[in-house]
């Protein structure tokens, strides 16, 4: 076969050179168009778009870059299964990116959930069998003692600007599943590219193989990881120090950001490094400040539905790992910004675990529970969901336990009859692990529930109103935090840099949106969300002294806002 029948060939396989061709002759947006709701008319096409010259009979003659789009997203909607979306969406990204983040970002609320949750649970659990192509780093226990080599095998280095790693010790709801955890790290860079213009050169997809515990990788033929058991805390430590190391000898203007890692080592490794290189963990902090940023919303509207002051609201949370109590952290700062002590915040604040109500009395106590464990109970341990309630009287229910069906009817009636709008977000992801469905939630409510989730649930009709579910989706935050620590070279992800991005969130509601009772923005508006966060985070960033681009201070914060936006990268 001659190399232009080749050429030809792979044109017709995935029209990408068709794409690109065509895409070429376009000028490059400095916004992002609106999503197209239909096929715009011939008319309309762009002579560019109609024949591409340069290639001229190696294409068909009527493929035009209108028509590929089109061509795709039908393509992509004719797959029945979510799995099957997303194998075709990672299948587009390898022969056609700018065709794949055009996609993702004009069709955002219909594609995130394919190529993040919760399908994304789905693609890890599958991942060994449905493996095709590399797409990111692996970095084994193997490989320790010369970590180095391994990363300077990545192939564009220079561009290097935000990594996701993740030890696949704890994948959403779902546990242990090794490297199969890759396409987490994978779909969360996606998500950077489509909702806050970060160029997707500069994404460094990263899975640790430390082995596994998960007996049925071990027992799987076409495991792709390490076939033994996870290292000891001493050997990962030095291993973890070593890649810290060589990521920042590396890659100097990497941000990195650590995902579902174990509830200990999330919270240790967080410590470890947040004050040496410019790292977060968006399971702690992104979660924390994406349910913030809801509950803020959701508090205002139970509050004035009760006319009881914000002060007065109490927060059980359902579940006390890495994630639950990441967020019972950041809903501190609700309490601070309303004129409580840090202490007084504290005492607002309560947690269950598989034990039950945590408590001083009980006995030994995880290090990551203790600040939040209650020191005005002794009586003897109390594992009844409707007993705790019945105890605290909360105003607001968050479920981070991915106990399905935890928070019952009669959980539901309860917290009902004790608040006019009760708060119930159950955040487990993904959908079958959710503490409760929004259907449930509106029906044992009588309609007044305040309701936001981790993962995404349909409008309801309800007494002739259409309720809409809130979903503490951390794509509202990660993107436009991640986009001002790049911008701003920071040298450290500071809590009031988390702060702001999610106070920012809170306050970016449209008054359409308020009108709706809506508890966060309408996903579609991702990219103007994360422009005005990232705007946030770096003035958080240069009001503690840790940005490095100090050309940004001068900036009036309509300028900065500019800036920012003309930075974000669009596919052509």
């Amino acid at each position: 076969m001659t190399l232009a029948m080749k050429t030809a060939n792979n044109v017709v396989q995935n029209g990408s050179l068709a794409l690109k061709a065509s895409a070429a002759q376009a000028q490059r947006p400095r916004t992002p168009s609106p999503p197209p709701r239909r096929p715009p008319s011939p008319g309309l096409v762009r002579p560019s778009q109609q024949s591409l010259p340069s290639k001229r009979g190696l294409l068909p003659p009527a493929l035009d870059a209108t028509t590929h789009h089109h061509r795709c997203l039908a393509q992509l909607r004719s797959k029945d299964k979510p799995l099957e979306k997303y194998i075709y969406l990672t299948s587009l990204k390898h022969n056609d990116p700018d065709m794949f983040f055009k996609l993702c970002m004009n069709y955002m609320s219909e594609c995130t959930p394919i190529i993040y949750t919760p399908t994304v649970g789905d693609a890890c659990l599958q991942f060994s069998n449905i493996y095709r192509r590399p797409d990111g780093l692996f970095v084994s226990i193997k490989d320790k003692g010369s970590i180095g080599e391994v990363l300077r095998n990545w192939p564009r280095m220079d561009d290097a600007r935000i990594s996701v790693v993740t030890d696949g010790s704890r994948i959403l709801g779902l546990g242990d599943l090794g490297v199969n955890g890759m396409p987490i790290s994978v779909g969360k860079l996606s998500l950077y590219v489509a909702g806050a213009g970060i160029r997707p050169q500069s994404t460094v997809p990263i899975c640790l193989d430390l082995g596994t515990n998960n007996q049925q990788n071990l027992d799987d033929p076409f495991y792709l990881g390490l076939r033994q058991p996870r290292v000891s805390e001493q050997e990962m430590d030095e291993f973890m120090d070593e890649f810290m190391h060589e990521m920042k000898v590396n890659f100097p203007k990497l941000l990195v950001q650590f995902e579902d890692f174990s509830t200990d080592h999330a919270f240790g490794y967080l410590a470890r490094y947040r004050h040496k290189y410019p790292v977060f963990n968006d399971d702690i902090q992104g979660t924390g400040a994406v349910v913030l940023s809801g509950f803020i919303n959701a508090a205002r509207l139970s509050s004035a539905a009760s006319g009881r002051p914000l002060t007065d609201h109490r927060v059980l949370f359902f579940g006390a790992g890495s994630a639950g109590v990441g967020v019972a952290q950041q809903l501190m700062s609700f309490f601070t910004l309303n004129g409580l002590s840090e202490q007084e915040a504290r005492e607002r604040i309560y947690l269950v675990d598989s034990q039950g109500l945590v408590y001083d009395g009980r006995g030994k106590l995880q290090e990551h529970k203790k600040y939040f464990s209650r020191k005005d109970y002794s009586g003897p341990p109390m594992k009844s969901l409707l007993d705790i309630i019945d105890h605290v009287k909360p105003t607001a229910l968050l479920g981070l336990s991915t106990i399905t069906d935890a928070f019952t009817p009669e959980v539901i009636r309860r917290m009902s009859e004790l608040n006019a709008r009760p708060i119930i977000f159950p955040l487990s992801n993904p959908v079958r692990l959710s503490e409760c469905s929004f259907e449930s939630a509106v029906a044992h409510s009588d309609g007044r529930v305040l309701f936001a989730s981790g993962s995404p649930f349909e409008p309801i009709e309800f007494n002739g109103r259409t309720l809409y579910p809130g979903q503490g989706n951390n794509m509202y935050i990660f993107p436009g935090l991640g986009l001002g620590c790049i911008l701003a070279r920071v040298s450290s992800v500071t809590d009031a840099m988390v702060e702001a991005s999610s106070l920012g969130l809170a306050n970016s509601l449209t008054e359409d949106e308020r009108a709706h009772d809506l508890l966060y923005p309408r996903i579609e508006r991702i990219r103007d969300i994360s422009a005005a966060n990232a705007a946030a985070v770096i003035r958080a960033a240069q009001k503690a002294g840790v940005d490095q681009n100090e050309g940004l201070r001068g900036l009036s914060d309509d300028e900065l806002l500019e800036y920012v936006k003309q930075k974000m990268w669009s596919p052509l």
